[in-house]
């Protein structure tokens, strides 16, 4: 069996990696991309405490992030065709919409 250490070290990888996409990514579908690969981290977490405590519980909160990414992932991508219509541009500091 798998320690739950080595879980939770993935899990932690994979956010930070996630974290570091937002941060200094300029396009909004890598911005995206790396909001999804953080949820993904947080659902390893949960699944790992869940099957160690034998617990259903985790596995359920799994299940609804995992509904909540993907509704993410449609209205993000919904979001990004509508602003390369009108402004034709995918780079993060050229969207400028609020703004007078």
């Amino acid at each position: 069996m798998v320690p739950l250490e080595w879980y939770l070290t993935i899990g932690f990888l994979l956010f930070a990696i996630g974290v570091i996409g937002v941060l200094v990514r300029r396009s909004i579908i890598m911005v995206l991309l790396s909001i999804e690969l953080m949820l993904n981290s947080a659902n390893i977490t949960f699944i790992a405490y869940s099957y160690t405590l034998q617990s259903i519980t985790g596995q359920m909160v799994v299940f609804f992030i995992l509904t909540m990414a993907a509704a993410e992932v449609a209205l993000g991508l919904a979001l990004v065709i509508a602003l390369f219509r009108v402004r034709a541009v995918l780079n993060v500091d050229d969207l400028n919409l609020l703004k007078w």
